[in-house]
């Protein structure tokens, strides 16, 4: 017999859950676990996240509240569940109610999720109605951030607003025993989004559609072709990865002469086939983000040498689209960002016909609208913990949680690999991967992420922060956004941002203290000259430069940058090693440019110094010969880390960067670099293996930032130490350095959640600016 509603043993309860709580399937969950545990009241959405009343015998409403965590979806992601007794209502049943709104700070939204084991099975059932169906999904799967248009999320808030579900489609969201209860993206082929096909020179409205799309796609695929696909987050450029003509027609089309192409692929069986992945590799390739992962590649790989020239590992994905799982059976396919080089990728069908037409044989799209565009992800794996790369689709733009408190701030981040940050402490919402801020298209990009995540997180900044250089587009755009509101400008020095995001991210307290080692290679130093090879204490609101690798002159300023054959010979000019015309940097130049180099290093004062630890690696590629041009940032070092990676470094000391003696007072202390380059030099003239050199390079990097540390601890007490910035994308280096120093007793913090490299450089900045005081 139930209990009496007026029973002093019933209970009524109010909870709120904040987190990844919406897009996921928590609204049905809830209901089937009231119901299992007969308990009546509602659950419903609102704009932080979800409200839920349960009222029946206490014991069963205690049973709810510990449940409640335990078994939640999949996707769901748990931060808080507040709770408060409130009075009976004896209302009958459990009920899924309209979304509310709200004044409480927006819900996290999550970000898109791939493809499910069991829309995969419907999907490859010929029984199944969706047998073969593009866009099944389910609330465990399917797109997210990128359709949703505002918040509490609901279809009509989504670009499904325009899909009307048919009957079936209908039974199935209105039914809490199904997995597609309230699930927004909902469709079938009877009623849902549809492919099209058609060749850029005949445009869209020639288009076949349906199945016939997809047939016309796989054809010219299968033949050689490339095929500009529309995913969930924009469009890609695809073609066979074994079929050198055309991953080399991809390369000359797309204007990408050598940065390597990711390579998707169907499953993890046939991700082996290609590279070797550890166990901790599969975690995150078949991870719900399904993001590209760098994976030491196989010799005998059935891809063109052409998608990842002069590389050992490969960038692999697996499908994670229905659509991409459709295709992903021609074996493996090049599957890169639909752009050409230096443009932000093309999202929208309208535009694609005049963007592909010099790049594509054909276009596969849908009329599913993307409302946010998000690249994807790119990660590796460091001692068996995650490493981003780019945080993009499937991860963004779920937010960081930082310690810290303060005003709301927007943050622009830096020139290259751009993302924003909208800080709304203790929550920093990054936003997927927007590209090098360098031309109008891309700032364009970055105006209307800004727009459309403040729209949707309700966002007003009171202060905005940038970088402190005075040349990046990225800072110059938020000088005026800033003026336009009235708002205060913080401009934050690059390798400070760098430290403080770490911090950030390993939500260190706002006392914290850290030696932060910034090794990237370009930054803006407060003394007018590009840092990059820097140790830093450091807190949130201020840093100290303890001490800084060697500096030497960007020979021809940003073309050092491109040729790295410069940097070599500026390095070795600093070192008082003479030039050798038995020497690959020196060989590299005509004897006119020779001569006008040698000029402008004699009157080194009016040149652009750089203490770059990325220009030193660049500089030791082409020394040994490695790479004399780079045709994308990092090319020549990351070379070099590949060849280090089977070399053996010597163990007598004979390239260690001894610190130079203390100067004045509060000055910050270089590493030398002249006994560096006189015993590379030996070795090569000795005959040394490249492989070994690398190695050695490597090895005393590594050895010097532990020595640097072992010296700022004992006249400052720091034993935290972190590393940061974009030469940590380099797994040799990042696990020597962090190797040496656990061995000397230091807490090492390394990357996890935000990219080491100017991808997170946005959460610093926006930290930073939070502390700053007028």
């Amino acid at each position: 017999m139930p209990e009496p509603t007026n029973s002093p043993n019933r209970r009524r309860t109010a909870l709120r859950v904040s987190g990844g709580v919406q897009g996921v399937g928590f609204r049905p969950y809830v209901q089937r676990l009231a119901v299992e545990l007969g308990l009546d009241g509602f659950v419903a959405n609102d704009i932080g996240g979800v409200h839920i009343e349960v009222e029946g015998p206490a014991l069963d409403v205690l049973a709810f509240q510990q449940r409640l965590g335990a078994d939640a979806p999949p996707l769901a992601r748990i931060e808080s569940i507040e709770t408060a007794n409130v009075p009976l209502r004896g209302a009958a049943g459990f009920t899924i109610r309209v979304s509310e709104r709200g004044e409480a700070p927006p819900t996290p939204v999550m970000p898109d999720a791939a493809t499910c084991a069991d829309c995969l099975r419907e999907l490859r059932d010929p029984a199944d109605r969706r047998y073969r169906y593009p866009f099944i999904n389910c609330t465990n799967c399917g797109p997210r951030y990128t359709i949703i248009t505002a918040l509490p999320y609901d279809r009509h808030r989504t670009t499904m607003q325009g899909f009307t579900m048919c009957d079936a489609c209908a039974a199935e969201y209105a039914d809490p025993a199904n997995r597609r209860f309230h699930a927004q993206p909902n469709a079938c082929p009877a009623c849902g989004p549809g492919l099209s096909w058609w060749r850029p020179a005949d445009g869209p409205e020639w288009a076949v559609r349906g199945d016939a799309a997809l047939s016309h796609a796989r054809s010219v695929l299968a033949t050689g072709g490339i095929v500009a696909v529309l995913g969930i987050g924009g469009f890609h450029l695809m073609c066979r990865a074994a079929d050198a003509d055309a991953v080399q027609r991809l390369r000359d089309r797309k204007q990408r002469p050598a940065k390597p192409l990711a390579v998707m692929v169907a499953d993890l069986e046939a991700a082996e086939r290609l590279a070797y992945c550890s166990a901790d590799e599969a975690r995150v390739l078949q991870s719900a983000p399904r993001p590209i992962v760098l994976l030491e590649r196989r010799l005998d790989a059935a891809v063109a040498d052409a998608v990842a020239p002069g590389q050992r590992v490969l960038g692999v994905m697996l499908a994670y689209s229905p659509l991409h799982h459709l295709l992903a059976d021609l074996g493996p396919l090049v599957c890169t960002s639909g752009n050409l080089a230096d443009e932000p990728i093309c999202f929208d069908v309208e535009d694609a016909t005049t963007r592909f037409a010099a790049i594509a044989d054909g276009i596969l799209a849908h009329d599913r609208p993307i409302h946010a565009p998000a690249d994807d992800s790119v990660m590796r794996v460091a001692s068996g913990a995650d490493l981003p790369i780019r945080r993009s689709r499937g991860y963004a733009p779920y937010p960081v949680t930082v310690a810290t408190a303060g005003p709301p701030v927007l943050a622009v981040g830096g020139e290259l690999k751009s993302t924003v940050c909208l800080l709304r402490a203790p929550h920093a919402v990054l936003s997927p991967h927007i590209g090098d801020v360098e031309n109008l298209e891309t700032e364009r990009a970055l105006t209307r992420t800004v727009a459309h995540l403040e729209r949707l997180f309700e966002f007003a900044p009171a202060r905005v922060a940038a970088d402190a250089s005075p040349v990046y587009r990225s800072t110059q755009w938020a000088t005026r956004y800033a003026e336009a509101r009235g708002l205060p400008l913080v401009r934050v020095q690059h390798h400070h941002a760098h430290v403080a995001a770490l911090m950030a991210e390993h939500q260190l307290p706002p006392d914290a203290r850290i030696l932060g080692v910034a090794f990237d290679g370009t930054g803006y130093g407060l003394d007018g000259t590009i840092w990059g090879g820097e140790f830093l204490v450091a807190d949130y609101r201020s840093f100290r430069r303890v001490a800084h690798l060697a500096p030497a002159v960007l020979l021809g300023g940003d073309t050092a940058v491109r040729q790295p054959s410069r940097m070599a010979l500026a390095h070795l000019h600093a070192a008082g090693e003479l030039w050798d015309d038995s020497l690959a940097p020196v060989r590299a130049h005509s004897d006119e440019a020779r001569r006008v180099m040698a000029q402008q290093l004699a009157r080194g004062d009016r040149g652009v110094w750089t203490t770059s630890a990325g220009r030193l690696l660049d500089a030791c590629a082409a020394l040994v010969g490695v790479r004399q041009t780079a045709h994308y940032e990092g090319q020549a070092a990351i070379e070099f880390e590949a060849c280090a990676a089977h070399g053996t470094a010597p163990t007598d000391g004979r390239y260690a960067l001894p610190l130079t003696p203390p100067g004045a007072e509060g000055t910050s202390r270089a590493l030398s670099l002249a006994g560096f380059w006189h015993a590379l030099l030996d070795d090569m003239r000795a005959g040394t293996r490249i492989e070994d050199i690398a190695r050695a390079v490597h090895q005393s990097l590594a050895d010097a930032i532990v020595a640097v540390a072992r010296e700022t601890r004992e006249r400052e007490g720091l034993a935290v130490v972190g590393l940061t910035g974009g030469v940590f994308q380099n797994v040799l280096l990042l696990t020597l350095a962090a190797r040496g120093l656990e061995a000397a007793g230091f807490t090492v913090l390394t990357h996890h959640r935000v990219p080491p490299n100017d991808g997170g450089l946005a959460l610093g900045q926006a930290v930073v600016a939070g502390q700053h005081t007028e």
